[in-house]
């Protein structure tokens, strides 16, 4: 009966963070009516009405841990998640990944075009930077600006775009685990890492636990990603599944095997929680982030 309790409390905190979300996504986002409105609608059909938001959710459980206040962390929550959804765009185009499904419905480029999705995905990087520069996020001008220097270095050349770069560079070839490691604490850690940090940030200072935990939960996401590509459906997914193995891209599936591949999920999972032992119950939702991840069964 607690455990049901329990889970239905982070369903709702999920739930009323992911509402809370959204709402500051569509303000941030121009409107269809102003101009260029071809631009603008495109960019608000790639961000809203989608995902399951775990970048902003990760960014609230870290800055409700250390006190920060919510309106901070709403635009701090949607500068990630406005980096992230630009990177879906570009992924997802002819010259990348060459996907036509995204969240159970057509990409940027296959619903508008290419030009228009390659312009999404500029314009929503830059929104994102403008938020951390314009909103109140900190009592120290030199705080705010360690929020932006973080986001830039998470989706910059030694972060996301990086870690896209190499995913390219080795479609056809076998990595070690050790080089997976490397390529995907770039392309998928380094924003999740991000996330977190820039959630405490908000109340001033990330602790060293977090960054901790944002390391193991980053490795984890991408490896229940690929687990979830090889066995899971396109509809269940809401994009192509199989879409890694058919392209020859590495992944710890192919790697090490599904078994294998799940039991290293786990045991970054229970890393993660070992990250956060000293916090107790102010690192709950945290550790329900960390299961969540890790358990998803899309």
């Amino acid at each position: 009966m607690q455990a049901s309790a329990t889970e239905a409390d982070f369903a709702a905190w999920m739930g009323a963070t992911q509402g809370r979300v959204e709402a500051a996504l569509a303000r941030c986002l121009p409107g269809a009516q102003h101009s260029p409105a071809r631009l603008h609608a495109a960019m608000r059909y790639a961000v809203l009405e989608g995902g399951k938001r775990v970048r902003p959710l990760l960014t609230f459980a870290a800055g409700e841990l250390v006190g920060a206040e919510a309106r901070r962390l709403e635009s701090a929550a949607a500068a990630v998640e406005l980096i992230h959804a630009y990177s879906l765009v570009h992924d997802d185009m002819p010259c990348m990944d060459d996907d036509v499904l995204r969240r159970g419905k057509p990409t940027v480029h296959v619903e508008y075009d290419q030009a228009t999705a390659l312009l999404v995905g500029d314009a929503l990087q830059t929104l994102a930077f403008q938020l951390l520069a314009e909103q109140p996020l900190a009592d120290d001008p030199r705080l705010q600006l360690e929020m932006v220097r973080t986001l830039a270095l998470a989706a910059g050349s030694r972060g996301m775009a990086g870690g896209q770069a190499i995913d390219l560079e080795s479609t056809g070839k076998t990595l070690s685990q050790t080089e997976l490691e490397f390529m995907h604490l770039r392309k998928t850690g380094a924003l999740i890492s991000a996330a977190v940090k820039l959630g405490a940030l908000c109340a001033g200072a990330c602790p060293a636990a977090l960054e901790q935990y944002a390391h193991r939960v980053g490795l984890a996401f991408q490896v229940v990603d690929d687990v979830l590509d090889a066995e899971a459906s396109t509809a269940t997914l809401g994009k192509t599944a199989g879409k890694d193995s058919r392209q020859g891209k590495p992944t710890y599936v192919s790697a090490m095997g599904i078994a294998h591949a799940r039991h290293l999920a786990d045991e970054l999972r229970r890393g993660a929680h070992a990250a956060l032992a000293a916090l107790d119950e102010r690192a709950l939702r945290l550790r329900q982030l960390a299961d969540f991840i890790v358990l998803r069964k899309f």
